[in-house]
């Protein structure tokens, strides 16, 4: 556990973030395993009577992209589809979310993917089951590369709510320059605002007070005097969330444009009817 996971742990508060354990994602690992080795040979034996007619050099190139669509492809893009869910992961009730508990991206999962073929084909699972036992959460290598971890979505607590900006804080927030936080210590303290009111008073305070700190070290300009903790936290998260959804929205839209710039004709020429 890091400096930042662990500033609860002197008060005797427990932020339990959901981690689901090594033998959960050892079952959803080799359910996983057996259904993308299923695909890839019954596909590699259609490949092979239905190119039967083609030379070497292109039997290996086809055998080659078919692989990497079952071993990295695939699970990338069923990752991003289903926000970190996946056949296995569904029958163990699990998910990959971000190490802040946000929703994976395709940047997670393509890293997930790729250090998979090594961590879980390579060694069939081996490495990263040892990976797993001795490190944090459960984290495979992949994990650890791309920021995320795999959370008990059956079984485990319900979501936690949607926080909202504290009133009086939109217009600092909004003008508020801040830096990244870290994302245990912004999982910390979003678990904090959540169990809360039902800490003792003197903890309570003391934590607020000490994670305030830490997040007052990425923020400027302080917010306004007088502000809560509580408040400060609150205003700092939603509005970091925020900021990174406008931005994946803007990124989405991009990413449109010039998908339709590339659909088109050079020159603005039309298509043919």
């Amino acid at each position: 556990m890091t400096d930042e996971d662990a500033i609860l742990i002197g008060e005797g508060v427990v932020l339990d973030s959901g981690a689901a354990s090594v033998p959960l994602r050892m079952l959803s690992g080799a359910i996983d395993m057996a259904a993308t080795f299923t695909v890839l040979f019954v596909g590699m034996s259609m490949l092979e009577r239905a190119g039967a007619s083609l030379n070497d050099a292109w039997a290996r190139a086809v055998v080659i992209t078919w692989t990497v669509a079952c071993l990295v492809l695939a699970p990338m893009t069923v990752e991003t589809l289903t926000r970190g869910r996946s056949l296995g992961r569904w029958a163990a009730g699990l998910r990959i979310v971000r190490d802040d508990g946000g929703p994976v991206s395709v940047r997670h999962a393509a890293a997930r993917a790729l250090l998979g073929v090594l961590e879980l084909y390579g060694t069939l699972g081996m490495l990263a089951v040892t990976v797993s036992a001795f490190g944090t959460r459960g984290k495979r290598i992949g994990d650890y590369v791309a920021g995320t971890y795999a959370m008990r979505t059956r079984g485990a607590k319900r979501a936690l709510p949607r926080l909202a900006m504290p009133v009086g804080l939109e217009g600092w927030a909004r003008t508020a320059d801040i830096t990244r936080l870290g994302d245990g210590l912004a999982l910390t303290a979003r678990m904090f605002l959540s169990r809360a009111p039902d800490m003792h008073a003197p903890s309570r305070v003391r934590v607020g007070t000490r994670l305030s700190e830490q997040f007052a070290t990425h923020v400027s300009p302080p917010p306004p005097a007088g502000t809560h903790p509580e408040a400060f936290l609150a205003a700092v998260l939603v509005e970091r969330r925020d900021r990174e959804q406008r931005i994946e929205e803007a990124r989405m839209a991009r990413a449109e444009r010039d998908g339709d710039a590339l659909r088109r004709l050079p020159f603005g020429v039309p298509d043919a009817d």
